[in-house]
């Protein structure tokens, strides 16, 4: 397919013509699984892209995230916007900058200057932004596929892992939350329907009510999702499944690439053979669950994201006065050229 004559089509046209747009996109490309490189022929087409922040949402008064296509399935973001996620080592805009050359449909050199300064944003955040989003999301997987066969108190485990990695991902955004103590532990339950529950010790003072109500409800959010996800897989087929399996194995992949060469790998050339092959099913048992070599294949990219981020060079944090030169230079760039 070529992308960058679908670009111009009429149903592309709000790229031209919107004020936000049109000129003050520095960077766009390919999202989903055409940049994975493991579309086939029902895959979506998804593009991804950066535009420079207006003058008046960087000195006066207006303000400006992101523009979404839903028809096109485009979403468009602004560059503090974009700033802000990569600091996160947020996976959506972190695959944006590591893209083939051909895999870009816009690129100003403001786009080329943002991909040449894309290292400035990789830290052992990729740990948990990749790392822990995918652990967290292909236990809820096995869950629901396994919901009628899994022990309760291997699920509560699975919950416990998952509530933790969001409580840990609160704390590191908010040190106020270092104030106190909140111990997260499975035991006993006096619940007849359980053999084991999660529980939770909080000792705080002089914390701000709703920090807390912000951490708790981060945590419940999980927990429901657990059993909305069981509930909305029971309808779902076994391609989609194995299509969500896939992309988390993936994320693995990447978090990797990240801790261990620092490079951002977006299209999965040299492991498109076993993404695919799980995506067709091959790890699929006829219960649709997943084989013992599916579990062994997580363990070991779990074994081995924990073994990156022990060994890895890779900074804490980013460097947050080089971020700001290079954000204010890019900013007066955009506020120069209007």
């Amino acid at each position: 397919m070529d992308f960058v004559e679908l670009m111009h089509t009429e149903q592309y046209d709000f790229l031209r013509t919107n004020s936000r747009l049109g000129s003050r996109i520095i960077l766009m490309g390919l999202g989903g699984s055409h940049a994975y490189g493991t579309n086939n022929e029902n895959s979506d087409v998804d593009f991804r892209g950066v535009t420079l922040n207006l003058p008046s949402d960087l000195l006066g008064l207006t303000s400006f995230e992101q523009y979404e296509d839903e028809n096109t399935d485009t979403v468009i973001y602004a560059f503090n916007k974009v700033v802000k996620l990569l600091l996160d080592c947020n996976p959506n805009m972190i695959e944006l900058l590591g893209l083939d050359e051909e895999q870009y449909l816009i690129k100003t050199p403001l786009g080329q200057e943002l991909l040449d300064n894309r290292y400035l944003f990789l830290s052992k955040r990729a740990a948990k932004s990749f790392g822990g989003y995918a652990s967290a999301q292909l236990r809820r997987l096995q869950n629901a596929i396994a919901r009628d066969s899994m022990p309760q108190q291997e699920r509560e485990q699975h919950i416990y892992n998952s509530v933790r990695n969001a409580l840990e991902d609160i704390r590191r955004k908010n040190e106020k939350l270092d104030k106190g103590t909140l111990n997260l532990y499975i035991d006993k339950s006096e619940h007849p329907e359980f053999e084991t529950e999660i529980f939770i010790d909080v000792q705080y003072r002089h914390l701000p009510l709703r920090d807390y109500e912000n951490m708790l409800g981060a945590m419940n959010s999980v927990v429901r999702d657990y059993d909305k996800l069981g509930k909305r897989n029971r309808k779902k087929d076994d391609n989609h499944l194995n299509k969500h399996a896939m992309h988390l194995i993936r994320l693995f992949m990447m978090a990797i690439d990240i801790l261990e060469k620092g490079e951002i790998r977006t299209h999965r050339t040299d492991d498109l053979e076993l993404l695919k092959s799980i995506r067709r099913g091959d790890f699929q048992k006829e219960d649709r669950t997943f084989s013992n070599e599916f579990y062994k294949l997580l363990s070991a990219y779990e074994n081995r994201v924990e073994l990156a981020v022990k060994n890895t060079c890779l900074p804490d944090n980013p460097d947050m006065e080089k971020v700001e030169r290079f954000v204010e230079r890019i900013n007066r760039k955009a506020i120069e050229s209007n």
